[in-house]
This record gives structure tokens, sequence and C-alpha cells, in this order.
């Protein structure tokens, strides 16, 4: 298992040093120029060489590139063209909400997304089966951001059960903080929830139709037994996958529901970084988030190894 574990941390190095690249492309690659912008409408003659100059982006794209990573390495991701704050205190600033919203989905699709699966997948043409089906057409179908515009008007501005925008610490208030957090943290993590039932269902399933599990009806055990020791832990396996991958819905979803709900966080910092083609912004940001999903994806390969006991026999062969 240790052997397993210290192969998959190497070969996220290659895959970071490739996501670090393919950032540092497309974000030299928006329309538009930092320096313009900071320079404003009419500078005076030389104003827009030396901003040029100051900033470094006169260097070829492959010395920027090597100046940022060098920072990287030891922690530095820049300074904010215009803000003058480095990437580091805007992280620090942006995280705790977004990270906030982002486990709250994530909690609300693991606990919702995984026994309606379960029972839907253990039970086929039963009434969890067609809610799961209901739940499904009406959450996939819809766009997050739709979702979100259609709970506001009917529990915000309708019956104004929730606030219409904003957030509040929770250690200020957790009442108030609850019911900011309660209809993006929904919007979020329905999509997500439909999504990891549709799979469950799929993998209970297949799972309950095999030899071992009519061997144990068999034998007299009770369908929770059946179900719950005996096909849920391989039914797990393909849906810890799906789970893990959600990560990246996640992360991208909090962009727009922030924007949506009008929620500080990582999401408008980067929108607004993109507006000002704040370079160094953009790409912090979007490295952090890719590391996130990275990290993620390798413990959901550590899970499986702890699933299912041949993939450790098989690591260490």
């Amino acid at each position: 298992m240790v052997e397993f574990i210290v192969r998959r941390l190497l070969q996220t190095l290659p895959v970071l040093l490739i996501t670090s690249i393919a950032v540092f492309m497309v974000v030299r690659l928006i329309p538009g120029d930092p320096a313009s912008l900071l320079a404003g409408e009419d500078p005076p003659p030389g104003t827009y060489e030396r901003i040029r100059e100051e900033l470094g982006l006169d260097d070829p794209w492959i010395v920027q590139y090597v100046d940022w990573v060098s920072g990287v390495v030891t922690g530095d991701f820049g300074t904010s063209f215009r803000t003058k704050f480095t990437v580091s205190k805007l992280l620090k600033l942006s995280l705790p909400p977004s990270l906030e919203l982002a486990l709250a989905s994530y909690t609300f699709a693991l606990l919702v997304g995984i026994p309606l699966g379960v029972m839907a997948g253990a039970r086929p043409r039963s009434l969890w089966d067609w809610g799961l089906s209901f739940f499904t057409m009406t959450t996939i179908g819809i766009p997050n951001f739709l979702l979100g515009i259609v709970l506001l008007w009917i529990f915000s501005v309708s019956l104004g059960w929730f606030p219409v925008a904003g957030r509040v610490s929770v250690i200020e208030d957790p009442i108030a903080s609850l019911q900011a957090l309660a209809l993006p943290a929904l919007t979020l993590g329905s999509g997500q929830a439909a999504v990891l039932a549709r799979y469950t269902r799929t993998s209970v399933q297949e799972t309950m139709g095999r030899d071992y599990i009519r061997t144990a009806r068999a034998k007299g055990l009770t369908d929770r037994v059946v179900i719950f020791r005996h096909g849920l832990r391989n039914a797990l396996i393909p849906v810890v996958t799906i789970a893990a991958l959600q990560v990246g819905g996640l992360l991208s979803g909090v962009v727009i529901i922030e924007s949506v709900f009008t929620r500080p966080g990582l999401g408008r910092t980067i929108v607004e970084a993109i507006q000002n083609r704040d370079y160094l912004v953009i790409q912090g940001m979007l490295l952090f988030l890719v590391t996130v999903f990275i990290v993620v994806n390798l413990m959901a390969d550590l899970a499986y190894g702890f699933l299912d006991p041949r993939l450790r026999r098989g690591s260490n062969a």
C-alpha cells in the first residue's frame, strides 16, 4: 500500500507541470492587455511601454513562465497588477466563502445522492426508483444558474424565507450564515446529487444481481444485511470515482453560483481578475483549483485500496 501511495504521488508531479503550462498559456490567450487597462485612456507618451516593462510583459513567454513557476515552488504566486495585493493574500481572503459553499454542496450531494441511489438500485421499479427518476429529470435538465434564479425568485423574493444575496460568517451569526448558504448549496448540490444517485443506482443494481448476493439471500440473511454488508462495499468502488470527479464540477460551479447569489469568494475574484486581465491572479487561482482537483482524485485512488483489498495486493505485486 505504501508503494502504491508513493507511486501515485510521483505520478502527480508531471500532471501538475503540464497543468501549470496549460494555465499559463490559456491566460495569455485572453484578449486584452493589462498594461492598456492600467495606463487608462489617452495616457502620456511612454506610459504604456513603461508599465509593460515594470510588469515584465516585454519578456518572452518562456521567461515569464519560468519566473512564475519559480515563485510558485517557493510559495510566491505573485502580486496583483491592479490591487497590489499578493495572490496568496487574495486566495486567503477568497477561499473560506468558496470552501464553505463547496463543502456544504458536496455534503448535500453525498447525503442525498448515495442513499437515494442505493434504495433505488436495491428496489428497482419501486417508489424509490420513480422518485429518483423524477429528481434527476428536474435537476440535471435545469442549468445551475437557472435553478438558482428560480429558487431566488420563489424562496427569497416571493416568500422572503432566505436572503437575496451576500454571506454571513458562521462565527458572527450561525443562523444567518445557514440561511445565506442554504439556497446556493442547494442549487450547486442538487445536480451533483442527481448524477451521483444515478451512478449509485446503476452500480448497486448490477451488484445485487451477482451470484454471491443470491447466495447470501439463500442463506436467509435480511435485505439490510445483504445490501449494506455484502453489496454496498463493492458497489461503491465506481461511485467513489464519480464522487471524486464531481469535485471538478463543484469548483467550476462555485464560480457561477457565487455570481448568481452575489457571494464573495474565488468565483468573484476570478471573474474580476479576468475582466481586468490580472494575469498572476488568474494563474494562481486556476492552478490552486486544479491542484485541489488532482489531490481529491489521488485520495479517490487511495480509497480504492481501502474498499477492495485486491487492489492493495495488486499494488504490491
